[in-house]
């Protein structure tokens, strides 16, 4: 489908240089409940912590990580094992790590394991969290770590990538997609999800759909790593382009009410809609 031209393009600057340019990916962001940030370097494998002034406070160890998610305990949950080797179904070696940011030397304890190439998360209104499992589809394991098997059997969608939660909708992005997909899944009836959105608005590159996050004027942002920042309001499924430039993987709302943009560069990015 073609975007609309009303689209008033955003003003992003640089937040964060990133110190080793594509070494340092930046896979998933999450502001804590102290408003520290956590960013996972998923080709660095490890999670960085980083004060409101920018410094580092805390570097954990997670292989591959992938999203990371403040969890209702307050704990930081990471998804780990976000490689290719993962991609194949069947794959067994990726899974959820937990950190207390409380800990005088932070460390990574596992959640849960065995799953695929485990990348984005989310958790709903009731605790359990949801992973976008790249190899197989959603997952979603319930608050004391047990996979919910029968749910996850009805959300099978490979190419899974980034999620999120908005009341009983489920939000996911399908990576591998032709069309830069983003299904709507409700959490009461997993097996009928809708089409929110196709990113595609002509021939060319695929839109590698990537993170989602919910903006303050209430509609979906998706980070893609095509290099397109997209507005998408899920009740036309309309799409419009905000922002172009490099690599886009993650996005969070920041304390200030605007967006900060991780990149594949490992550049973070502020960004400020302008309408």
């Amino acid at each position: 489908m073609a975007e609309p031209v009303s689209c008033a393009p955003a003003a992003a600057t640089i937040a964060a240089a990133a110190v080793v340019r594509d070494e340092d990916w930046a896979e998933g962001l999450a502001y804590d409940a102290h408003g520290d940030l956590w960013v996972s370097r998923v080709r660095r494998n490890e999670v960085v912590r980083y004060d409101p002034s920018g410094r580092v406070s805390a570097t954990v160890a997670v292989p591959y990580p992938g999203a990371v998610k403040l969890g209702p305990d307050q704990r930081i949950y990471v998804t780990y094992g976000n490689f290719l080797t993962n991609l194949v179904p069947g794959a067994t070696g990726g899974g959820v790590v937990r950190i207390d940011p409380e800990a005088a030397i932070p460390e990574a304890e596992t959640f849960v394991s065995g799953l695929g190439m485990a990348n984005g998360a989310a958790f709903d209104a009731a605790g359990n969290l949801f992973v976008a499992d790249t190899s197989t589809g959603v997952v979603r394991i319930r608050p004391d770590g047990r996979i919910d098997t029968e749910w996850s059997s009805r959300a099978k969608h490979f190419g899974a990538d980034g999620i999120l939660i908005d009341g009983n909708a489920l939000y996911v992005t399908l990576y591998l997609s032709p069309n830069g997909r983003i299904l709507r899944i409700p959490l009461d009836d997993p097996a009928h999800a809708t089409v929110v959105a196709d990113l595609a608005a002509g021939p060319g590159a695929p839109p590698l759909p990537d993170d989602l996050a919910i903006g303050p004027d209430g509609l979906l942002y998706d980070a893609t790593t095509s290099g397109r920042l997209v507005r998408i309001n899920p009740a036309d499924h309309s799409t419009c382009t905000i922002l172009t430039g490099e690599p886009m993987t993650s996005i969070v709302v920041t304390p200030e009410r605007d967006f900060l943009v991780g990149t594949a560069s490992g550049n973070l990015l502020r960004v400020r809609p302008t309408d």
